[in-house]
Parts: structure tokens; sequence; C-alpha cells
């Protein structure tokens, strides 16, 4: 985009291009997201920065009307796989925050000083300084969502200091942190839930925060729920029915979280009968153990409900296929789910192979009743974490119900996985995280076509070979071979992770409708 498109965005109040980028004006000293609602700017006065730390960088401070700090982040972030892309994944799991700028740059496989120069020329602004603004916004969510004294918040927040915490809000916001506590005092600050015997320290506070995860364009939450839900582990997943949600019709996923400070639990809502696809927020509450996991715990539901996406551009590719294209108009906002814990998708990956997604629940529940730690307190249907690779490495035989070759698979992975001689974090390079997988015995192009799908968050994966793949094709009367089915989804780059999902999901709404039929044929007949 150029200045000019960026303006007319701004003059449109295009909601589809928050985050995308920010617009600092000059004569009021503040930066906005193109939706704000406030009267536009004259173009002389307009300056654009690809991130709001480059906005916060120049002098500018966060508009208090739009909160551009909320935003879904850049759907660039998910499908570029250089060097900046792969940094911006791990700044926003909160690599900077525990490992400094030397642990991202040792991530990357570069020094500190080419990451400093790679971020700072393309975004405006360097490692420190988008670790910086994520901070803030951390900040600002539990000054103004919970009770928690000031002083905690900083350190929850991920500051060193209570002066850097003071300094930075003022230069963000423009306001001390009681004064952007004031802004909500009375309406919409919730006081955060203590439990007793949750230790010391900064992170100590340990409580229920109630907050809303932002998203871009519509979003299709009930198919999202179903394949979650088809999905789930016994204890450390589960999707709520609607008659037990929290609001009468709206379903809610909870999951277990294993977080660097300690354990977590989540709940994400859907949408409810009767709001719009295209809202813009999902109702979202975390119970954390330590506070100083907020950012990153934000930041992988984010990638589990692929919530930066830009489904307006997937739309318009995917769209113009003739066959696929009335699919895509019928289920708009289609989701391409990532995950929350790349070594555990792999692992369950592995459980899954040639066998049926009950199955593999099935032995993946076993395993964690035998491997996976206890939380601290049980939380309805959840009572563990996934087992880390470190120990199914070493599980019993007795205990890997499935034949001797998944067996030897499973934990030359798992190995490989807690030795660290293979990576799947969030920076990963994907093409070598690839070939290193397929080095390993047992892992084929299907297992790593998966996790690269949702593990590593790449949108152009094409499961050419996938029987749910080949049943949706032949159902939209196209070729349902690996050879045809590949060469056709060329049209569909660089969206064909969704391409998959829509061809799944027409597969699973054939099938729904065949065996309703042949209910109906046998009721008939028993009649």
């Amino acid at each position: 985009m150029d200045d000019e498109t960026r303006y007319r965005a701004v003059d449109s109040r295009d909601a589809r291009f928050d985050g995308v980028f920010f617009t600092a004006v000059t004569t009021t000293g503040i930066y906005c997201r193109p939706s704000c609602p406030a009267v536009t700017p004259k173009r002389a006065n307009c300056t654009f920065y690809p991130t709001a730390a480059a906005a916060q960088g120049a002098g500018f401070r966060a508009c208090r009307r739009c909160r551009p700090d909320s935003v879904p982040g850049s759907p660039e972030w998910n499908h570029r796989a250089d060097l900046v892309g792969r940094a911006m994944r791990l700044i926003g799991d909160g690599v900077v925050d525990r490992e400094g700028v030397a642990g991202l740059a040792r991530r990357l496989g570069y020094s500190a000083r080419q990451v400093q120069r790679q971020l700072t020329g393309e975004l405006g602004a360097g490692p420190i300084a988008l670790a910086r603004a994520q901070r803030a916004q951390a900040a600002r969510l539990l000054l103004q969502t919970t009770e928690l004294p000031v002083t905690e918040v900083a350190f929850a927040a991920g500051f060193a200091s209570v002066r850097q915490f003071n300094d930075t809000v003022r230069e963000v916001y423009d306001r001390t942190p009681s004064g952007l506590r004031a802004e909500v005092s009375g309406h919409g600050r919730r006081p955060v839930v203590r439990e007793a015997g949750t230790g010391g320290g900064p992170g100590a506070p340990r409580g229920v925060l109630s907050l809303r995860l932002a998203y871009r364009g519509p979003i299709d939450t009930e198919r999202l729920l179903d394949f979650l839900a088809l999905r789930a582990v016994p204890g450390v997943e589960e999707v709520t029915g609607a008659s037990s949600g929290r609001r009468s019709g709206v379903r809610t996923y909870r999951r277990t979280l294993a977080l660097p400070h300690g354990p977590g639990v989540a709940e994400v809502d859907g949408l409810g009968p009767g709001v719009p696809a295209d809202r813009g927020w999902l109702d979202c509450r975390l119970l954390l153990t330590d506070l100083r996991d907020l950012t990153t715990a934000v930041h992988r539901l984010r990638a589990l409900f692929d919530l930066d996406a830009d489904p307006a551009a997937v739309a318009e590719q995917l769209a113009a296929d003739p066959a696929l294209g009335p699919v895509v108009a019928r289920r708009p906002g289609l989701r391409s789910p990532g995950h929350v814990d790349p070594h555990e998708l792999a692992v369950r990956a592995v459980l899954g192979q040639q066998i049926g997604v009950g199955a593999a629940r099935t032995l993946a529940g076993r395993l964690v009743l035998a491997y996976g730690r206890p939380l601290p307190e049980p939380s309805g249907g959840l009572t563990r974490l996934f087992p880390t690779a470190a120990a199914l490495a070493d599980a019993a035989d007795g205990d890997l119900a499935m034949p001797a070759a998944r067996r030897s698979a499973l934990r030359g992975l798992c190995t490989a996985l807690a030795e660290g001689t293979l990576r799947l974090d969030a920076g990963v390079d994907r093409e070598q995280a690839a070939t290193e997988l397929l080095a390993l015995p047992g892992i084929g192009p299907w297992t790593v076509g998966y996790l690269r799908m949702r593990a590593l968050a790449d949108p152009d994966v094409f499961l050419a070979g996938d029987a749910g793949v080949r049943h949706g094709l032949r159902r939209l009367g196209l070729p349902g071979d690996a050879g045809s089915a590949a060469a056709l989804a060329t049209g569909w780059a660089p969206w064909r992770s969704y391409a998959v999902h829509q061809l799944w999901r027409t597969a699973v709404e054939a099938s729904a409708a065949e065996a309703s039929a042949g209910e109906r044929t046998a009721g008939a007949g028993v009649g």
C-alpha cells in the first residue's frame, strides 16, 4: 500500500486495515487505528506507521477514543516466513520479555545487531520498542480490568521497575497509571478473583481476567468450535454446549495452558444466536497462576482461533474458483485454527496416524491421565496439562497402545523435541522444520503438512493426499486423486490451508446429510 491508499482507508474508516497500519496526526500528537470514529484529519497532517511501537517511538500517544493498541495483529505475521515475520511471532509470544534481545536473536539464528537493523528498517522500531508497546497494552488491560495494586500491575505486565512502568504509561497514553484506571472507574472494571495460597513474587496474584480478543472481518465460530470439539482431549480441553454456556445459546471452548510461569485455564466464547459475525471481538476469560503470562496466553489463543487473519483477502482468492467459490460464499469467516502448544499438536498428529479422530482422542486422553501434570485445582472437566515431550519420550510401552512403528516414531519425535534438536516454536523457519521432521522415522508428508498448517500457522498448506480433502473435492465434482488435487490447488495460493478447511467442512456436511438420509430410509422401512 502507498500513503494515498492508506489515507483513503482512513477516510472511509475501513476496519479491515486495523492493525495493518497506524495513522499519526501531527496536529494532535496522537495515533489512531484506520477505523477511528473521530473526524478524519487532513491528509497533510497524517503520517503512517507499520506498528504502534513505531508511532510511539516517534513521540505520538495512543488515541483514547479508538484504542489503537487493542486492534488485531497484522495478517502479515501469519504468512510471512522471513526474519521479520518470524521475529514478530516470537515477540508476540513474549520471548523478549523472558529471554531478552539476545534470546530472540539466538532463536532466529541471527546476531542481535542484524535483528535490530531488519526490524527497525522495515517496521520503524526494534525488538525492545516492539516488546515495550506490548507491555504497555498488557498494563492498560490489567489497570482497567482488575483491582490489582499499581505496583503489582507493573511487574505482571513485564516491566523491570515501577519507574519504567510509570514512564511508559505516561508516554504511550498521556496518563498516569492511576489516571488510566480512573477512566473506567465504576463502569467496566471487573475485580480480579484472589485466591489463597498463591505464593509471593511479582506475578503471584492469581485470578480470573475478563477480556476481549479482537478480530477483523466475519468469523464463523460455530464451525470453529465444531472443529475443536471433535478433537478435544479429555481433561485438557472441552467445548461446553449452548445450554451450559455463560449466556443462553453461547458455546464456550475451555482448555488448560502450559505457560512459562505456571499453568493456566482459558475460556473463549463463541458468538451467540443473533450476534453478527463481524462484531469484532470474542469474550475470553483467563485464570493464570502468574499474571506475567497474560501476554503469552493471549498471543497463543489468538493463534488458536486465527484471529489475525484477513478473511476478505482469503475469500477474494478462493471465491474466484468456480467450484470452491459457492462454498466460500456460504461459509464466510471460516478460519484455519492454529494451536496453543506446537509440541502437543506434534504428539497428537503422530497419535492420529492411520486411525480415526475419536480413537486418537481416546489414546491422547489415556496419556494425559498417565503423564499429564495435574492442575492445582480442577476446573470443570479440565484436570491436567498435556504431557511434556520429555515425559512421553520415557513412557512405558504398555501406555503406548499403538503399533510398534508408530510407537517408535512417537518416541523419536518426543526425544528430538525434549533435547531441542527439533524446534517447533513460533519463530522457527518453516522449511527447515519440515526438513527436520521428514528426517525422523515414521514422520511422513501428511504429518508435516498438518503441523505446518496448525503448529506453525502456515496459511498455504494443501494436504492433497488427505482422505477428507479427497472426499470434499469429489462432493464438489472435482477430481479427488492427489496429483489432480495438488495441481488444482495451485490457484488457491497463498491461502490453501483455508481451502483445506473448506473441503473438510464440505466432507463433514456431506457425511452428515448421507447419515440423516440413511436414518430416514431405515425408519421408513421399520414403519
